[in-house]
């Protein structure tokens, strides 16, 4: 009951829940089974995942708030003083009654010797320092931000990480926010890792979450989450969407699709080629690159070729295509487009059946609302859109702040979703890629190497050079195409990823090398 696994997405789609759906599973639990079977059981788990992760640990201290979650690093405590590593146990925010299995707790540590005293907020950092800290302050039922003890524990908490202590967090890192993946306040652990119980929580993954969690590990206590309970789900490399499948042997260069890239004002050409060479990286059988700001003779010089990637086509006023020809291709719009882009979007958005739109085509749409209309009115005619924003564009398609995005990254992508019957990749760490009726997913791969300019041109190319070349729905190529791009970056090095090298990085690994 005590088992703990590693939540990373190699093992495939996991499903998150927040705090709503654990509470609830939790509480049928709790009616089920006798009184402090669960906190017993988490106990037990924290301790076990304590000795792995600091098997020579001479010393551990538990931050226990007055709560239940307080409550499991006590009786984590008790199983870690039982097999031979001194802990000692801070109390902090004592209350006059505390909840009956973390009553039960304390009474058990007590009995058994562990060493338990009040937390002293004006009490210098000397002695014996810890080896392992357990944040057990505060649980997933934290609603607003930590003050008075509570702050100046996790004040204290950061200084012993400073000073070389690892910190495990229980459930969450306290003050942290599962759902939205945000500090509550000011005041919020940082841990090195966190053992979420029951259920992964969504926060954990996106937004801010793995700079405050660390690694995440859950232990789910030998109860049931449905799927059905889902509120998000976190894939890698390890999803389903992610199957390799061989060429057939009978093939040509049609088998595999067209890709057009409509983009590239003056000084931002290189955000189309890089768009261009991702998508035949990708898998696409041919890739045209239609440079708006040469069409409208904005550009100091042509460019028909890319040096470096000769196979890649020019053609100039693609966007002005039959109407036959631009249904027939996938179309990348928007990388470094400008405000020449917009000009072409009404023509894509009422003809081309599947659309990826990026960069300054989504500040064209935020601008314009004919063309944001348009763009809504794309899947009664059941066209496919995938739009890529980063925060702020997201919020300027919303008429938010990127503040406010980010503040809640899953509710934002799916009211964009939802507004334009569309599939959002709300680009970040823990990017969100949701589909219309809601269904949200949250991607485990990548890292801060791809904050670097031309990443995300890389990343909207090679989603069109996807879905040009296979056969899967937009919700599923978006999927696919953010976790391998994320995948590329990997395993993260010092300073960001050059754009040029990420789609060779990704060309080397759909060839297996």
């Amino acid at each position: 009951m005590s088992s703990v696994e590693r939540i990373d997405g190699e093992s495939g789609r996991i499903a998150l829940l927040g705090v709503a759906a654990t509470r609830r599973i939790e509480g049928e639990a709790l009616a089920a089974l006798p009184p402090f079977t669960l906190m017993a059981r988490a106990g037990e788990a924290v301790a076990r995942l304590a000795i792995a992760l600091a098997p020579h640990a001479r010393r551990i201290v538990v931050f226990a708030g007055p709560g239940n979650n307080g409550g499991d690093g006590i009786e984590a405590a008790t199983r870690l003083c039982d097999w031979g590593k001194p802990t000692t146990v801070l109390r902090v925010g004592v209350a006059a009654t505390l909840p009956s299995d973390a009553s039960q707790a304390l009474a058990r540590a007590s009995e058994a010797g562990v060493d338990i005293r009040d937390f002293d907020a004006d009490e210098a950092i000397a002695g014996d320092r810890p080896d392992l800290v357990i944040d057990a302050l505060l649980g997933i039922g934290a609603s607003r931000p930590p003050e008075g003890a509570i702050a100046a524990a996790i004040g204290r908490i950061a200084d012993l990480a400073a000073l070389g202590a690892r910190v495990l967090a229980i459930d969450v890192p306290s003050g942290f926010d599962v759902d939205r993946g945000q500090p509550l306040g000011t005041a919020c652990v940082g841990a090195d890792d966190t053992l979420t119980l029951i259920a992964p929580k969504p926060g954990l993954f996106t937004g801010s979450g793995r700079d405050h969690a660390g690694r995440t590990w859950c232990a789910r206590l030998g109860v049931d989450s449905p799927s059905g309970s889902a509120d998000a789900w976190l894939v890698g490399t390890g999803d389903p969407s992610c199957a390799v499948s061989a060429r057939r042997h009978a093939s040509h260069k049609g088998s595999f699709g067209d890709v057009a890239v409509v983009g590239g004002a003056p000084g931002m050409a290189g955000a189309a080629w890089l768009a261009a060479r991702a998508a035949h990286a990708a898998g696409a059988g041919r890739v045209f690159v239609d440079l708006v700001g040469e069409r409208a003779g904005m550009n100091e010089a042509s460019t028909e070729v890319d040096p470096v990637r000769p196979e890649l086509m020019s053609r100039r006023a693609w966007a002005e295509s039959d109407a036959a020809v631009i249904a027939a291709t996938t179309v990348v719009c928007g990388c470094g487009g400008g405000d020449a882009v917009r000009a072409t979007l009404p023509k894509l958005l009422s003809v081309a059946v599947r659309l990826v739109l990026d960069a300054d085509a989504l500040n064209a749409l935020a601008a314009d609302p004919s063309l944001l209309a348009l763009a809504a009115a794309r899947a009664r005619r059941g066209h496919a859109t995938i739009l890529t924003p980063h925060p702020l564009e997201a919020a300027r398609l919303l008429g938010a702040t990127a503040a406010s995005v980010q503040a809640d990254r899953l509710s934002a992508t799916r009211e964009l979703a939802a507004r334009l019957g569309s599939v959002i990749v709300l680009k970040g760490s823990g990017t969100v890629i949701c589909a219309a009726d809601g269904t949200a997913r949250v991607n485990a791969t990548g890292n801060a190497s791809l904050a670097s300019a031309g990443t995300g041109d890389v990343l909207a190319g090679w989603i069109g050079g996807r879905w040009a070349s296979l056969t899967a729905n937009a919700f599923d190529t978006a999927t696919r195409a953010v976790i391998e791009h994320g995948a590329a970056a990997e395993p993260q090095r010092p300073g960001a990823l050059r754009a040029a090298d990420l789609v060779e990085r990704l060309h080397q690994r759909e060839r297996g090398g």
